[in-house]
């Protein structure tokens, strides 16, 4: 199976929707996702993805459907003891990078940074949330990788629209990868493309397979140029 990873187009925050140029990134990665072969297509609630799910979902005439828990991550100090940045993840991982704290190290969650961040309780919600949706679609959680519990082989493809934080949570989730290096490895654009393979034989158990990552040639290129011109 091969999971299509969405970041929203640019938003307007305050209004939780796409701004005009966000609205034609969206369109922009709908041509783009037009020949990906995808058969299911899943959002976040937030209406800056939702809104971006919609121009895919449109194109391919499929219906979106919604997963609550991969609206964006909160963070903060949860009991008051100030952190850098208000614990936001992504300069976290700056500072740890700076510091030259291992940011491979499994025991993130201890880090003082994270220990009382409240980012922490949400990416935890997020794998196991994603656990759970995974094995919906065929793949059993086994220690550290996925079993596909699938009756046939036919290669599936889904798309989940979300966050970059959200995204981030799930995808290093997947791949094994510690959050904050996740935050630092993946600075995923607006309407950014990952894509995450599964192997599709049952009862195999295999590494996932990194097969695209944050794939923004659909708004830097000409053919972006070209709808932002109409």
């Amino acid at each position: 199976m091969r999971i299509v990873f969405v970041r929203h187009g640019e938003p307007d925050y305050t209004h939780d929707c796409l701004t005009e140029q966000g609205k034609l990134q969206a369109l922009a990665a709908a041509e783009r996702l037009r020949e990906e072969g995808i058969e299911e297509i899943f959002s976040s609630p937030l209406g800056r993805a939702a809104e971006t799910a919609a121009a895919t979902a449109e194109l391919l005439k499929l219906p979106v459907k919604t997963l609550d828990y991969m609206r964006e991550l909160h963070w903060g100090s949860t009991d008051g003891t100030p952190l850098p940045s208000d614990g936001h993840p992504w300069d976290l991982a700056d500072l740890l990078a700076g510091d030259g704290w291992d940011l491979t190290n499994p025991g993130w969650r201890e880090h003082p940074y994270f220990r009382n961040n409240r980012v922490t309780e949400n990416v935890d919600m997020v794998a196991q949330r994603t656990d759970e949706w995974l094995l919906s679609l065929g793949y059993e959680r086994n220690g550290a990788f996925y079993r596909c519990v699938r009756p046939d082989d036919r290669q599936k493809t889904v798309a989940l629209f979300s966050h970059g934080g959200s995204s981030a949570a799930a995808m290093g989730h997947i791949l094994n990868l510690p959050f904050p290096y996740a935050c630092g490895l993946f600075h995923l654009e607006f309407t950014g493309i990952t894509i995450i393979r599964l192997d599709r034989n049952p009862g195999q158990q295999r590494l996932p397979c990194l097969e695209l990552a944050n794939d923004g040639r659909h708004i830097n290129g000409t053919r972006y140029h070209r709808l932002a011109d109409m």
